[in-house]
């Protein structure tokens, strides 16, 4: 008994020296407010940031920086949703003084979506400050390069507070965007999926795409590649409305491009958006057992029938599935989406969810016309996403220049 309690009581110390030794991440913001103040340090300060835009305290980037001694914050810029977080997705934001700090606010989200000269006037350094969800097909990462087209036009240094990537950093996966397609959801030729922080990213669009700012990323101490967002430590706001959890990154890369057709319920609506697929003509028992023979890894499919609460399908009586990720490590998301549109096409071929006026949006989400060429030529998913090896394999070997952990 006495040898058990030992071994016991060696067993929990050595957990505990273990868990002690992992550092929690810090972000960028966190950095910069401790041995990176010198990069604003008496200079007027202009912030690009949402309600994600916090620090490891849960102190608003815009408070904090508005507090800090010998430095001015003299204006905010809103992307999609706004500053606080206010917008629904789409809808155009207006200019305003911020009520808590009385600093201007201009809207990146509407008729301008990127700092004008008068709008920088008393900019003397851009800082961009705001979590990403690891996916092309999301605007806030389009804002902040403009806003690098912007500093580098006004001759001002642009600063990205680094934050994680909540996918984690080494998984890419997806098309990569054809130039014709570019768009607000997808200004540039990267994988659906990239596996980036925002500031390596931000490296890679400076050099690649030659927007040539004078950049500097403020890094994380603490995060590793490997991390998904719920192993960081950091508190996880909704990125925007439909985002409202960590999970939910996932889901939004696994569906979203298929709810852009309008044609099909991708869970906006219910209490997971983007954890379902489902239309008043799929019948769930046969969409399930499809989808579970084809044995995608990480994933399970709940047959279940369901009634949207808001949205396009409000009210109407669905049936599908529940998208449940089982194996986070095997789980491919757009791998699974690609499946999920191939079954869709065998089992319902009559319904042709491609002939919608949406159907431009969903090529600006996927990033190329060739997805649904494909499938009704009776492709499969794993021809589909062989088409995509070579240009992924580029991809990776230009974005080893521009990681930083």
């Amino acid at each position: 008994m006495k040898h058990f309690v030992l071994t016991s009581l060696f067993i929990f110390a050595l957990i505990n020296t273990l868990v002690s030794a992992v550092k929690p991440v810090r972000l960028g913001i966190d950095v910069l407010l401790t041995e990176k103040k010198f990069l604003i340090q008496g200079k007027r300060v202009g912030l690009i940031t949402n309600p994600t835009g916090l620090t490891s305290s849960h102190q608003s980037s815009i408070d904090a920086l508005h507090a800090l001694p010998g430095v001015r914050l003299t204006a905010l810029f809103g992307p999609e949703h706004g500053v606080r977080g206010d917008a629904d997705a789409g809808e155009h934001v207006e200019g305003h003084v911020d009520e808590k700090t009385g600093v201007q606010v201009f809207s990146l989200y509407g008729r301008v979506e990127r700092p004008t000269s008068e709008m920088l006037r008393e900019v003397d350094v851009l800082i961009y400050d705001i979590q990403d969800i690891g996916s092309r097909a999301y605007t806030y990462i389009y804002t902040m390069a403009r806003c690098m087209e912007a500093a580098k036009e006004k001759g001002i240094p642009f600063l990205v507070l680094d934050r994680p990537n909540p996918i984690d950093g080494n998984l890419i996966e997806g098309p990569v965007l054809e130039p014709k397609f570019s768009s607000g959801i997808g200004l540039y030729p990267i994988p659906y999926i990239y596996g980036m922080t925002v500031g390596e990213l931000a490296r890679y669009f400076n050099k690649e795409f030659a927007i040539n700012c004078d950049l500097t990323v403020v890094p994380m101490t603490g995060w590793q590649r490997q991390m998904r967002f719920d192993e960081t430590g950091v508190m996880w706001v909704p990125t925007s409305p439909h985002i409202p959890y960590p999970m939910t990154v996932w889901s939004c890369a696994t569906t979203g491009c298929i709810g852009e057709l309008h044609q099909v319920c991708e869970g906006v609506g219910m209490p997971g958006p983007f954890d379902y697929i489902g239309a008043p003509w799929i019948k769930a028992d046969d969409l399930a057992r499809e989808l579970n023979d084809r044995a995608m890894p990480g994933v399970y499919f709940r047959p279940l029938h369901f009634k949207p609460f808001y949205g396009r399908f409000k009210g109407i009586d669905l049936q599908g599935v529940q998208i449940h990720i089982v194996d986070m490590d095997a789980f491919r998301p757009m791998f699974t989406q690609i499946h999920i549109l191939c079954a869709l096409h065998k089992l319902y071929p009559e319904k042709d969810i491609y002939n919608t006026n949406r159907i431009d949006m969903f090529r600006k989400a996927m990033g190329t016309d060739q997805v649904e060429k494909q499938i009704k030529a009776g492709w499969t998913a794993e021809k589909i996403v062989d088409v995509w090896h070579a240009d992924l394999e580029k991809f990776k070997q230009t974005r080893k220049k521009y990681l930083i952990y």
